[in-house]
């Protein structure tokens, strides 16, 4: 793996202060061409794009690149990690038992990794109701994490609109946990990496995760967010979606139009 260009690294600082906020998307290249692939699915979106070996971003839509909206499912990467690293989980490979959404009787049991890969709502929130706001509060404003805004409850703050963040934020984030440089256990980051990696093959191996919420209008916006790599090199992507309203599976939408637009960047062939 090539060495991170110097303004991707992070610098040691005595409080644990680490922004995500900045990917240097004043220096982008701006890439219009990328419209075709959510005029073919009749959605909005933006779409940001790292070479880590150059260090070069490419976005389309910079205006939705910055804007903040909810993380959804994406806060999944972070809410275990702090389970994982603080030891309130232990095992992700062991069962946990929960309470299933809208009924009080039924126990769903399933392992942190298959609630993580399955964007399981109860899961996320017996997690982060396990960890607590103040705990998880203090690591956010740590990470600089979006807006940082949690509230003092247990309600899905990563869902209803209070805690935010942009693509661009997302990116930032992305880079420090694939190169081990957020503040938890080597051990935890590379088993959040392991539970993102979706396809892997002698071409290239593909991490993503996803996420649909809606926004304070009433708009379902979905994330698909990870990296791929390619002989040896790691390239980092975001793409938000505005979704059309008759789309039945934004999400499986959102993979795709990241897929395509892969595909137009020259990948799955094991040529980069």
């Amino acid at each position: 793996m090539k060495k991170l260009p110097n303004y991707l690294k992070i610098f040691p600082c005595s409080f644990l202060i680490i922004s995500l906020a900045s990917c240097s998307v004043n220096k982008a290249n701006i890439d219009n061409e990328l419209k075709t692939y959510y005029d073919a699915e009749k959605t909005e979106g933006c779409f940001t794009f790292l070479d880590n070996a150059t260090g070069q971003i490419t976005v389309y839509n910079m205006g939705m690149d910055t804007t903040r909206v909810a993380p959804g499912a994406t806060f999944d990467v972070l809410n275990t990690m702090v389970a994982l690293h603080s030891g309130t989980i232990t095992d992700e490979n062991k069962p946990l038992s929960f309470k299933k959404e809208n009924d009080s009787m039924a126990i769903s049991t399933i392992t942190l990794k298959q609630a993580f890969r399955d964007n399981s709502k109860e899961c996320t929130q017996f997690v982060a109701k396990l960890t607590g706001t103040a705990i998880m509060q203090t690591w956010i404003d740590s990470l600089s994490y979006g807006n940082k805004i949690i509230g003092d409850s247990s309600e899905m703050y990563w869902t209803n609109n209070k805690l935010k963040i942009s693509p661009d934020e997302q990116l930032g984030f992305l880079k420090r946990l694939y190169f081990d440089q957020l503040p938890f256990r080597k051990s935890v980051q590379e088993s959040v990496r392991n539970m993102m990696l979706q396809e892997d093959n002698s071409a290239y191996r593909l991490s993503y995760k996803t996420a649909s919420i809606i926004n304070e209008s009433n708009h379902t916006f979905t994330w698909n967010l990870g990296w791929i790599e390619e002989n040896r090199h790691v390239y980092f992507f975001v793409n938000l979606m505005k979704n059309n309203a008759n789309d039945k599976s934004p999400e499986i939408t959102s993979v795709k139009v990241t897929k395509n637009i892969l595909t137009h960047y020259g990948f799955f062939k094991g040529l980069k």
